[in-house]
């Protein structure tokens, strides 16, 4: 006998269409039904669309995401004698900080369970960057998650198909329906898979720029309230910090070179803004779970990090020491004329390195693991004419004209005045608590 519903996919569209506020049970229902194929895609997607021009109100977005979070499990930690904590970026140009992120904070004490991604389009993707070291493993079952966290504490891995099923259908529809971009969407999204997780504490990193998906600050700054607000109502001590994407973070993009460039870190080097945010974020996950342990700082400088580093690539099949894979064709981008970069268009070498083959334009698709961009001179140095600001990496030198196109105008060079300074935004812009 069939089951009779609650409601009609029909009759939610048009609470929203409305501008109505969507009841409990109306959320409870559509999310419900429209995991076990009851509301069809369509009707789905008018209803994102409805949300995205409309909104939703706090207790909406909670609602929405509590149904994301129990159309699925949620994972215990509760066994590991140390507390967890993990920490979301929302994605950027450059951004591979979770590498050095996550075995440092366990070195000074904390245990991170850090279930990520891949990437699509012009960000990178925290597992198709690890998958460029050669024999790692993405996918963990629980109980091999649980056995890296406690050998290692730390553990960086794919999220299985029990946590949230219901946003892993909404996600691949907001995508094809220009809905991605809705405040309540990402929010419940994020926090949706977080929260299942099941970690005790949670730091975000709320990216704003031109690179990043939230170009607007206050845009983000409104995400990352929101997103503060959902951890808080759950049970997980929750913060965010609106950091800058208008430069590419680092001096590489790209999967193995961004690896390459974390184990540089982890070895007490690497570029001074990923140092920092690294360490601005592990004070911040450190303070949040209550761990008083060592500095991270400290922990960088002692091998201590590294070590951590070594031990979890090796217990998921990694071997640390391997060499990187390294694409087989290289060009330059050199400056056009001398002078001071006064600005670098993120975005654009985002662009630049998804097409010389570092990400994909559709899920499913596989990623070049040598491919990306190294980066030699950024916004406030000087450069001289035929000085090279780019090398591309790429096994498909084709690929190469549509890159160095998007390039040719993501970079400008002229005089600065004199006592003037490059404009950027800071790489804190906000700490948001409450």
């Amino acid at each position: 006998m069939a089951q009779i519903e609650a409601f009609s996919a029909v009759e939610v569209i048009v609470s929203k269409r409305d501008k109505k506020i969507l009841s409990d049970l109306q959320i409870d229902w559509v999310i419900d039904a429209y995991t076990r194929g009851v509301v069809a895609d369509e009707q789905m997607s008018a209803l994102l669309m409805a949300i995205l021009l409309n909104g939703m109100n706090s207790h909406e977005i909670s609602r929405w995401t509590d149904a994301m979070i129990n159309s699925g499990e949620r994972m215990n930690w509760s066994m590991l004698d140390r507390p967890t904590v993990d920490k979301h970026s929302t994605g950027g140009v450059g951004d591979k900080i979770t590498l050095p992120l996550a075995p440092l904070v366990a070195a000074c004490g904390g245990a991170v369970p850090q279930l990520s991604g891949r990437g699509l389009g012009h960000t990178g993707g925290t597992l198709d960057k690890l998958e460029s070291i050669p024999g790692w493993r993405a996918s963990l079952s629980n109980k091999e998650m649980l056995a890296v966290l406690q050998s290692c504490g730390a553990v960086i891995c794919a999220a299985g198909a029990g946590l949230a099923p219901a946003d892993k259908k909404l996600y691949a529809l907001r995508d094809v329906t220009a809905t991605v971009e809705a405040i309540p969407l990402i929010a419940s999204s994020i926090m949706s898979k977080k929260i299942a997780e099941g970690t005790s504490a949670l730091v975000l990193d709320v990216k704003t720029g031109i690179g990043a998906f939230m170009p607007d600050p206050e845009r983000a700054r409104e995400l990352a309230h929101t997103m503060v607000g959902l951890g808080k109502r759950a049970g997980v001590k929750t913060r965010a910090l609106v950091t800058a994407m208008d430069v590419p973070l680092g001096l590489t993009a790209g999967n193995a070179l961004e690896v390459r460039e974390s184990v540089e870190v982890l070895a007490g080097a690497g570029p001074a803004d990923i140092v920092e945010l690294t360490l601005i974020l592990a004070r911040e996950m450190l303070d949040a779970a209550g761990v008083k342990g060592k500095d991270p700082e400290i922990a960088l400088r002692d091998g201590s990090a590294m070590d951590v580093w070594r031990a979890m690539i090796k217990a998921q099949g990694g071997d640390p020491d391997a060499t990187l894979p390294r694409a087989n064709e290289q060009a330059v981008f050199v400056a056009a004329e001398s002078g001071t970069m006064l600005s670098m268009d993120a975005m654009k070498v985002g662009i630049a390195t998804w097409r010389l083959g570092a990400g994909r334009s559709r899920q499913g698709e596989t990623v070049q693991a040598g491919a990306g961009i190294e980066i030699h001179c950024k916004p406030g140095e000087k450069i001289v004419q035929g000085a090279p600001i780019f090398t591309l990496h790429t096994d498909t030198p084709e690929r190469f004209g549509r890159a160095i196109e998007i390039l040719s105008d993501a970079v400008v060079i002229g005089d600065l005045p004199t006592g003037g300074k490059v404009e950027r935004l800071p790489l804190i812009l906000d700490r948001i608590v409450d």
